[in-house]
């Protein structure tokens, strides 16, 4: 057994109960796109938080351990990913890194957006034209320092 062995397990009994991850966000304490990122290996658990998500998803004590173990982050299976919404992202960057990196750079000077320090917000925006899609990630700003 390990990490993506329980991964799979929860995503199996989401479909087959019809689980909703805003609905376990709500149990575990912390933002549908956390709960949502951890359920899928992604981030490390607490114990009462790994509880909740054994309870949820009928986890074996040994399973819920699994989600309190560090994870190996960004396991996307190939280097230029090939989901098609997943695809759009990689394309968001490639067409606009070089745009956020210069405009972050000019409003803050040389450092990065943190993905540690971090938080994101995903909501439907109602529009005559078709839903769109709202996202908003926050991340703290790191300077790089001179030594």
């Amino acid at each position: 057994m390990n990490r993506n062995d329980v991964t799979e397990k929860i995503i199996t009994v989401k479909v087959s109960k019809g689980i909703q991850w805003a609905d376990v966000a709500k149990k575990v304490g912390q933002s549908k796109e956390w709960t949502t990122a951890a359920c899928l290996g992604q981030m490390t658990l607490d114990d009462k938080q790994a509880k909740v998500i054994g309870k949820i998803f009928g986890l074996t004590v040994e399973e819920q351990k699994w989600l309190q173990v560090v994870p190996y982050k960004g396991s996307l299976p190939t280097p230029v990913p090939t989901d098609p919404l997943i695809y759009r992202w990689y394309e968001i960057v490639s067409v606009y890194g070089t745009t956020i990196k210069e405009l972050i750079h000019e409003e803050f000077g040389d450092g990065i957006m943190s993905a540690i320090d971090f938080s994101m917000d995903i909501q439907r925006q109602a529009d005559p034209k078709g839903d769109r899609v709202n996202v908003v990630l926050s991340g703290k700003f790191l300077p790089y320092k001179t030594y």
